[in-house]
């Protein structure tokens, strides 16, 4: 890999791991509640709130509002506003490791975009944490039951936004701080939102839910400086199948708190998954070493 440690990259998307998984649960308990649009509004807005005031506490963050590269910043968040749209509409819908399982799709799709667009590689030891992810999809998904459906297909259409907002995230890692593309985020994406929610959303949230409110927004804000610090730190290609971790991670959390089967078909594929990204973070480590001869 010819950026920094594959190391920062692993640690980095533990974190986004973590902030990705508790965003999904707190999506679930407020939906009884909130529209999708009230939710992702409730996000952005807690999520702006929050890099202001960090802004006022520490000076130099106050020198990285300029939007640097405004079209692409655009292009980048109108696409990932409809696939965190549709990511919440199938959190909904379909089983928490079902929605998961779908989306890391993302990585064919990433795999295609990023050698036109970033210039990336696709070497040996990708290729196959790739395929070997999605055989481990297959496994778990296997096509003809009921995952295939309408809510499915959206879930795929998630997929492939996040696909091509991996590749802006890249791009714009290499022009601005990583503070101005979640500041310009949360703004551009703010009025989207609002458009489709009701002025007073927020008195609707009841008591017993404002917990689950704050993971949403904390762990939406968090996920995303964690996710773009990883893109930071190594290529789109390394740090989209680190994210197929998600899977058995989210299945276990359906398992525990919304009784969704644990499917032993789950962690058979989740071990075709795992078993790629270990092959493939052994040979980006061995690149990574500079050679003494």
């Amino acid at each position: 890999m010819r950026e920094k440690s594959v190391g920062l990259v692993v640690l980095w998307m533990a974190g986004a791991l973590l902030c990705f998984s508790s965003t999904a649960v707190a999506v679930r308990a407020l939906a009884r509640t909130l529209s999708l649009f009230e939710l992702l509004a409730l996000r952005t807005t807690g999520g702006l709130a929050i890099l202001l005031v960090a802004a006022a506490l520490h000076p130099p963050f106050r020198s990285q509002f300029g939007p640097g590269s405004l079209p692409l910043q655009l292009v980048r968040n109108v696409i990932h506003f409809a696939g965190q749209y549709a990511w919440s509409y199938g959190l909904t819908v379909l089983p928490l490791a079902t929605v998961f399982a779908l989306e890391f799709t993302a990585p064919v799709f990433l795999a295609i975009l990023a050698v036109p667009l970033l210039g990336e590689r696709l070497t040996a030891s990708r290729i196959g944490a790739v395929a070997l992810g999605l055989a481990g999809i297959l496994l778990i998904l296997r096509p003809g039951q009921e995952a295939v459906g309408p809510g499915a297909f959206v879930v795929l259409g998630a997929a492939l936004s996040f696909a091509a907002v991996a590749v802006g995230t890249k791009r714009l890692t290499r022009l601005v701080p990583t503070f101005t593309i979640l500041l310009w985020m949360n703004a551009i994406q703010l009025p989207m939102n609002l458009l489709g929610s009701a002025p007073d959303f927020a008195s609707r949230i009841e008591p017993g839910q404002w917990p689950a409110a704050l993971v949403l927004v904390a762990g939406g804000l968090c996920s995303h400086l964690c996710l773009t610090q990883a893109y930071r730190n190594g290529d789109a290609t390394v740090v989209m199948p680190l994210d197929f971790l998600r899977i058995p991670l989210i299945a276990l959390v359906g398992w525990r708190f919304y009784s969704e089967a644990l499917d032993p078909l789950v962690f058979a594929g989740a071990a075709l998954i795992v078993g790629g990204i270990a092959w493939n973070l052994a040979a980006e480590a061995r690149r990574s070493v500079p050679s003494t001869l």
